[in-house]
């Protein structure tokens, strides 16, 4: 059977200099390969909204990005403002530091403050698993399943790696298969997308989007 790697993919563009014409450039390329969404920052939504319309392709935004330390009511904040701007789903950061601070209470109020503003919008949640235990992607997994979040997400692609088959395993294993495994930083082709969807991943966030689908690969990119 011949995988559609389309339909995994949020086509992805995240870097603090991307211009319009960019922008303009990813929804092309996502209406022309079908992929599932594309991904920008909030600043962008209403114009990649704009540039989908009446097609299959979802607007995703990211919020609190990419440190996810802002405070909860600026997550909540973006997080309104990029659905009412046109976000279909919204993939936030956790914060990491209140994470290590074993502040778990705090961690989960905050994910859960952007899981209610979401309403009926899927919430993917960003957990930066280089910088985490296993122990740690464990803990915050189970509180994001209890939460019932959408996804849980591995990394920013702006952190000191990106999305590793053992933590997708991992995160799998821990949320059953009631939830989505969004892995993300460093799938750069189709070999390595692959080895991701056989780990448990649902969704791929990626900005080589056509290098996998064609089944080319990219030397270089974040995310």
């Amino acid at each position: 059977m011949i995988m559609n790697y389309a339909k995994y993919i949020d086509h992805t563009l995240l870097v603090m200099n991307a211009t319009k014409e960019q922008i303009h450039k990813l929804c092309d390329e996502a209406r022309e390969y079908n992929f599932y969404s594309v991904c920008v920052n909030s600043g962008y939504v209403p114009l990649a909204a704009d540039l989908l319309k009446g097609s299959n392709v979802k607007v995703c935004s990211v919020v609190g990005f990419p440190l996810g330390a802002m405070l909860t009511s600026v997550k909540v904040f973006e997080t309104e403002m990029a659905i009412k701007s046109g976000a279909q789903e919204i993939d936030m950061v956790i914060n990491v530091g209140w994470l290590k601070s074993n502040a778990w209470k705090e961690v989960k109020e905050d994910i859960d403050a952007v899981f209610k503003a979401c309403g009926n919008v899927p919430l993917k949640v960003i957990l930066e698993t280089c910088l985490l235990s296993k122990e740690e992607i464990v803990k915050i997994c189970l509180i994001c399943k209890e939460i019932g979040v959408a996804f849980v997400k591995t990394s920013t692609g702006f952190s000191v790696s990106g999305a590793t088959i053992e933590d997708v395993k991992l995160m799998r294993e821990t949320v059953g298969d009631k939830i989505g495994v969004k892995a993300s930083g460093g799938i750069r082709d189709r070999s390595t997308a692959e080895k991701m969807i056989q780990a448990g991943a649902t969704r791929l966030g990626a900005s080589a989007g056509i290098a996998i689908v064609s089944g080319n690969s990219i030397s270089s990119s974040n995310y």
